[in-house]
């Protein structure tokens, strides 16, 4: 059971405003505790880097291009069986399909700009945060740092 997982709050929902209640919908409504958190713009490069899983489809470009549209936040959270309940919390990848009260149904437009990513196992988590964080941007509760590949 991995207890650490990876959103990214995508350019939409920052540019919209809809930070601080997806953050309180995680943290304080969903029990996450953020172990590292920071605003960044992606470079295309990084785009096609993280999501390289993806481009041989067809919407490859358009993603790349919406997820550099603006700054995304990108967040380390840590939960008991934090990969299944968060991805519980996001709801479906399509806000249409997503369930009443999701952050995709509340904050997501489309199936691109669905507000959030999540990763979706505990290889992909441990590969998504080290992308973003190194080992000095990652902390327990007590402040002291940690690595998320070994816990």
């Amino acid at each position: 059971m991995c207890k650490y997982t990876l959103t990214i709050i995508k350019p939409l929902a920052v540019k919209n405003s809809h930070v601080g209640e997806v953050l309180q919908m995680i943290n304080v409504d969903g029990g996450f505790r953020i172990a590292g958190m920071k605003m960044i713009t992606l470079s295309r490069q990084q785009v096609k880097e993280f999501y390289k899983v993806h481009k041989e489809k067809p919407f490859f470009d358009s993603l790349t291009n919406f997820m550099t549209s603006g700054p995304v936040v990108v967040a380390v959270l840590e939960k008991e069986n934090a990969i299944e309940e968060y991805r519980k919390l996001i709801g479906k990848t399509d806000p249409k399909e997503a369930l009443s009260g999701t952050i995709r149904k509340l904050y997501g437009i489309n199936i691109q700009a669905n507000c959030v990513h999540g990763s979706d196992t505990p290889e992909n988590a441990i590969k998504e945060i080290q992308f973003f964080f190194s080992t000095s941007e990652i902390f327990d509760e007590e402040g002291n740092l940690i690595d998320v590949s070994i816990t």
